[in-house]
């Protein structure tokens, strides 16, 4: 199964209450952390939610 890297680029302040369970829920907790998550149809959906916040590549 393949993976991606994600990274928060920009700070969550200011988002509302979903997009801040959604970093929570990626395992994100600040800007410049990166973290390796499965490739899967709900990681892609939260990505989406988030996508202004986070940058993806395949590592």
């Amino acid at each position: 199964m393949s993976t991606f890297r994600v990274t928060q680029r920009k700070s969550r302040n200011g988002c509302d209450k979903r997009q801040l369970d959604t970093l929570r829920s990626l395992g994100l907790r600040r800007i410049g952390h990166s973290v390796e998550v499965q490739d899967s149809p709900q990681i892609r959906g939260m990505i989406h939610k988030v996508r202004h916040l986070v940058e993806v590549e395949k590592p």
